[in-house]
């Protein structure tokens, strides 16, 4: 089957809260050897995608997101050893990555797959999960001595504290010893600009393409 079909069965089962299908899903994509980021970002991300726009249109509850995202999960943890088992060598050489979904927000789907990405392409990567209170965040960039920091928001009412987050960093007194990634359905290049962050991502190729470049 293309990656194209599977791609499209991933977002039709996130779609539909169905865990089973989607390990179905995964596992023949590890079977028949196809790209696992396209049918990440094409497929369940996508289907995830949509389902954050239903519940910022209020057509959906926070129990859909759960059981989304769970659905998601169950084929994450099958495909993410794969997924760092094709990129071979895990490396720490360029440098510590704090990564979060920001304060407010509960996804982890796109992020987790970016920090995945990030860590096989040889950044020591510290993943430190969903609504992340922007002081704690900070504090895991002082921690951790990282030299990138990296926010997800899915919804629209979320990203705003991607902005107070900036403003955070500089009243520590660490912005510049930063660089700032920030990405997520609604976020755009346009916004990263205007709040003074350093990259914007479209999705997880996007974010290592781009700071690899920058670390390299």
């Amino acid at each position: 089957m293309s990656a194209e079909s599977l791609a499209e069965e991933a977002r039709q089962a996130v779609m539909a809260y169905d865990a089973k299908k989607t390990v179905e899903v995964a596992n023949r994509v590890i079977a028949e050897g196809v790209d696992i980021v396209t049918i990440i970002q094409d497929g369940f991300t996508k289907g995830m995608t949509e389902i954050g726009a239903l519940f910022e249109a209020k057509k959906l509850f926070l129990p859909h997101i759960m059981a989304a995202a769970a659905a998601m999960n169950a084929a994450m943890n099958i495909l993410t050893p794969e997924l760092e088992k094709r990129g071979g060598e895990v490396g720490e050489g360029l440098g510590n990555f704090v990564i979060c979904s920001i304060e407010g927000d509960i996804h982890s789907i796109g992020k987790d797959i970016v920090a995945i990405m990030l860590k096989v392409a040889g950044f020591n990567v510290f993943n430190i999960g969903r609504d992340v209170p922007l002081k704690d965040i900070t504090a895991a960039c002082k921690d951790h001595k990282a030299k990138y920091v990296g926010t997800s928001a899915l919804m629209t009412s979320t990203m705003v504290n991607q902005k107070t987050f900036e403003e955070l960093l500089k009243k520590e007194g660490i912005r510049d010893k930063l660089i700032t990634n920030v990405g997520g359905a609604p976020v755009t290049q346009e916004w990263a600009d205007s709040i003074g962050a350093d990259v914007y991502s479209e999705n997880a190729s996007d974010a290592v393409a781009k700071m690899t470049k920058i670390a390299g």
